[in-house]
């Protein structure tokens, strides 16, 4: 394992990810290639995960592009991706914008080091507050901001409005983290504008992406004033947070109430009042971001494909019935709702991309060497476009790819929306709960409505987000009463909601 990094994410004696492959020559680049400037022809400074797209179409599943003095190599054949989720070789590599979100979320468990400890007692502490007994307490809270979110949809339909997805989804999973996670309320829908926490995290967002299209942080002097200015907001609102809970007294139980009060079963450990503020960032900024995403991307689908919401509405009338909430077990019964977001996060994984690094010298795919500490960039979108896993049709919104049968004919390690690994999401189960509740309440209570001009554009700030998705609404005339159906009896194979929660491999 490599335990010495640099600034910039690599190991020490590592310039680029060039020397840590031997033989860089024999993996293609884009033609045109200019010196100095690198691989810059026709690449754009707000879509470079698009542009990684385009060139993985035209140069295979192992490819490199050069930014500047930089070398980067992405892998995305599925092959050449199930090598590098092997635990015992390859380990998860914090570069490229992770590395540049360490000045605020430092140790935190997404943008630790893996020879950093906080991360693996930050892990354990923190596991038990994904496991089911808690999420079913996480429940009530879910429904409670979902019914804040349909009383501004009510509103704004009202008043002959369509609605802001992405901005709306965004207020429902930052105050469904906040309130499950932390006892707080951000108060996002009685706002016009999104709260100064989300515009201080979209801006540090976007500084990490804007980090690696520049050859020298010096050039971005005037955005990195404001970076420091965001970091320092997320920091005080956290600080406050945390005192309110020191001053105040425990919670239910909650993720800061293990923050703060657990300690490690084994060794005794506390987290350090540092590492709580870090953690605390983490998990408002990464579980709010990609879940909204997750979310939105899917209802831009579902309003495309009115046959795929029809029955996925027919699924949610008959499995709920004239409940008037869903109950916790419910939810994960929702099997067809649940294709429909799996096959959302397949075209566009939120978190479109991982790294990892060869923890000792070895040989990608058995053609390819790589020297301890070298890495690679797992294109996670592309991967899960892979015409020989999902066919010459990979393009195509298609839930059912999800179908059980279909799932099991699949190698592994072909569908990685949520990393990969020890060190993959511990906020997996959490993120799939809300977002199959929310879209199966939205269902049960709107049509979708797109507009036919609008063409999906996404905006990558690490994350992805649809740009611009606004919809018309019609309330649904209420279904027929009904009792909800036994556990058991739904459509499909049990949905996984399960999280890796501890250090063996996924």
């Amino acid at each position: 394992m490599v335990g010495t990094t640099t600034g910039n994410g690599l190991p020490k004696g590592f310039r680029s990810a060039e020397q840590g492959w031997p033989e860089l020559h024999r993996i293609p680049h884009p033609p045109h290639r200019l010196p100095l400037l690198g691989d810059v022809l026709g690449a754009s400074r707000r879509t470079p995960l698009q542009d990684s797209l385009r060139h993985a179409r035209q140069l295979g599943p192992i490819f490199r592009r050069r930014a500047f003095n930089r070398e980067f190599v992405f892998v995305w054949g599925a092959d050449l991706t199930a090598d590098m989720a092997d635990e015992s070789r390859f380990a998860k590599h914090v570069g490229l914008g992770v590395a540049n979100l360490r000045p605020v979320a430092g140790d935190g468990l997404f943008t630790a080091y893996n020879h950093e400890p906080n991360w693996q007692l930050a892990h354990d502490v923190l596991a038990p507050g994904f496991s089911r007994e808690a999420m079913a307490g996480y429940h009530p809270m879910m429904l409670d901001v979902a019914d804040r979110l349909m009383a501004h949809w009510d509103r704004e339909l009202a008043a002959g409005r369509s609605v802001d997805v992405p901005g709306d989804m965004t207020k429902l999973t930052l105050e469904t983290i906040a309130r499950t996670g932390f006892g707080h309320d951000f108060g996002s829908f009685e706002r016009d504008r999104p709260h100064p926490f989300v515009t201080a995290m979209v801006g540090t967002l976007t500084y990490a992406q804007r980090l690696n299209s520049v050859p020298a942080p010096s050039l971005l002097r005037r955005s990195a004033r404001r970076n420091e200015a965001d970091i320092a907001y997320l920091n005080r609102t956290v600080d406050d947070l945390v005192r309110a809970r020191t001053a105040n007294g425990p919670g239910d139980g909650d993720l800061l109430d293990r923050m703060l009060e657990t300690a490690h079963p084994e060794t005794g450990e506390r987290l350090s009042a540092q590492n709580v503020r870090r953690q605390v960032i983490t998990f408002l900024v990464a579980g709010h971001e990609t879940t909204s995403g997750a979310l939105s991307f899917a209802l831009h689908y579902l309003s495309r494909h009115p046959d795929v919401a029809a029955r996925a509405r027919d699924e949610v009338d008959r499995v709920w019935g004239d409940a008037e909430a869903p109950a916790y077990d419910q939810v994960a019964r929702l099997r067809y709702v649940r294709r429909i977001l799996d096959e959302s996060l397949r075209l566009w994984p939120t978190a479109p991309a991982f790294a990892r690094e060869a923890r000792e010298d070895t040989v990608l795919g058995g053609v390819h060497p790589m020297r301890r500490g070298a890495w690679a960039l797992v294109l996670t979108a592309m991967l899960h476009r892979d015409p020989q896993v999902w066919g010459a049709d990979a393009g195509r919104f298609d839930p059912d790819r999800f179908e059980a049968g279909a799932v099991r004919t699949r190698p592994p390690h072909t569908f990685k929306p949520f990393g990969t690994g020890a060190r993959a999401c511990i906020g997996r189960q959490f993120a799939l709960h809300e977002a199959t509740l929310v879209l199966g309440l939205l269902l049960r209570r709107y049509e979708f409505r797109g507009d036919p001009a609008y063409r999906l554009r996404v905006t990558e700030r690490l994350t992805l987000m649809p740009e611009g998705l606004r919809l018309g609404l019609e309330r649904r005339a209420t279904p027929a009463p009904g009792p909800p159906v036994p556990s058991g009896t739904a459509e499909g194979a049990p949905s996984d909601l399960r999280c890796p929660v501890h250090r063996a491999a996924d």
